[in-house]
């Protein structure tokens, strides 16, 4: 038997697997939305704060600023990083416009087409948060704001998605709403979140159960002397 591919045995290649509908899809494959504005610029504010940010950086290492500015771009613009921006983000770094593209394609806090305008939802979805409920807070956001991640709610305002672990498993289930989190949320709870940021009233970030940081639900079991002399000291 010759070493011909159409001799070696009789193994044959299957054809790759479909990639299923859903947040799985988006993660795997992103890419910018087809809506795009004509021009992007920073804010005169936000210009001085992006050379400042690249002055942090020795000469030739300028490209390390790129995430930073993008993530003040995407602030800028309600929340979703228009192509615009990439390319005015490599032109203040001197870098080709692919490795921009790269960078927002590749991390997901990066937004690549219009999200709400009140609040985008992350709800996070690794192992603790879905032991503690995070299906349920799911539910809630396929019920009142789309079947689907990464559409838009009837009204434009809210928008959501399932993500990767973000760092607050102590206070599972939680999600991230921009800057901050919202944590040991029951359906319920969830639902005066959303309820307080459409309301323009935004509740308190942290937990919802009053929980002093990640400490026991139930208050400390430990230096309990000490935990009440730093609650006096309003720290």
């Amino acid at each position: 038997m010759t070493r011909d591919n159409r001799q070696i045995g009789a193994y044959k290649r299957p054809p790759p697997p479909p990639i299923a509908k859903g947040s799985a899809d988006i993660m795997a494959v992103r890419r910018l939305g087809p809506n795009q504005p004509g021009s992007f610029a920073f804010t005169p504010e936000n210009e001085a704060w992006t050379r400042a940010t690249i002055a942090n950086y020795p000469p030739g290492k300028q490209a390390s600023a790129v995430i930073p500015l993008l993530w003040r771009a995407q602030e800028q613009h309600e929340g979703w990083l228009p192509e615009p921006a990439l390319r005015l983000v490599a032109d203040m770094l001197g870098m080709a416009y692919i490795r921009v593209y790269e960078v927002a394609t590749f991390y997901t806090m990066f937004q690549l087409s219009p999200v709400g305008k009140k609040a985008h939802v992350w709800v996070c979805g690794t192992t603790p948060c879905m032991l503690r409920g995070a299906e349920a807070l799911v539910d809630v956001c396929r019920q009142r704001i789309h079947p689907e991640p990464h559409h838009l709610s009837g009204d434009g305002d809210f928008s959501w998605e399932e993500v990767e672990c973000l760092g607050v498993c102590a206070n599972a289930p939680m999600v991230q709403i921009g800057k901050d989190t919202f944590e040991d949320l029951t359906p319920e709870l969830f639902e005066k979140v959303l309820d307080g940021i459409a309301a323009g009233k935004p509740p308190k970030p942290g937990s919802q159960i009053g929980r002093q940081a990640s400490c026991p639900e139930g208050g400390p079991t430990t230096l309990k002397e000490f935990a009440q002399d730093f609650t006096k000291a309003g720290k």
